[in-house]
């Protein structure tokens, strides 16, 4: 058998003796006291007898009264516990409802998305008509280059056909 440290055996004593009222000491001497009384001759000693039977009496009381205690101290230990439980839900339940109350509700957002894409749409149409017209001077714009071209071309010739009529017309 394996030696058995000292805080072993303080926590043994500890869990027997409950809540540290010597309950097992006054058990143990009440165990003494209960087979000496016993083992006593009625006849000789009944005065000394009746008192300790009387101080029996009186040590089983106390132990009966710390059992009681106990019992009570056990029932208040499960109910503030199941307390403890319910505060601990509720405070989860508020933190969460906390954190809902922050976002915004579903409605709010389906009318923020809606405006949202009634926007884009817009922006769309915006966008649309804008590279209708950009495409539209494009056009303008290439029309205008080409007549312009054009006309430098006719008075290229022109110039070069007044220079030849004119060296025709000289010679």
């Amino acid at each position: 058998m394996a030696p058995v440290s000292e805080d072993e055996i303080i926590r043994r004593k500890l869990l027997i003796d409950g809540d540290g009222m010597g309950d097992d000491r006054r058990l143990n001497m009440l165990l003494k006291v209960f087979l000496k009384w016993c083992m006593t001759d009625d006849d000789t000693e009944e005065e000394n007898s009746k008192m300790v039977y009387e101080r029996m009496l009186m040590t089983l009381a106390q132990c009966e009264f710390s059992i009681s205690k106990s019992q009570h101290v056990l029932a208040m230990n499960d109910a503030e516990m199941k307390n403890y439980e319910q505060l601990y839900r509720e405070i989860e339940y508020d933190a969460l409802a906390k954190v809902i109350a922050k976002q915004p509700d579903r409605r709010g957002m389906l009318s923020q998305l809606e405006c949202l894409e009634k926007e884009i749409h817009s922006l769309q149409q915006s966008q649309q008509a804008l590279d209708s017209r950009l495409e539209h001077r494009r056009r303008q714009f290439h029309v205008l280059l080409t007549s312009v071209c054009e006309l430098g071309r006719i008075l290229k010739d022109e110039e070069n056909g007044d220079v030849e009529s004119q060296a025709m017309d000289t010679a």
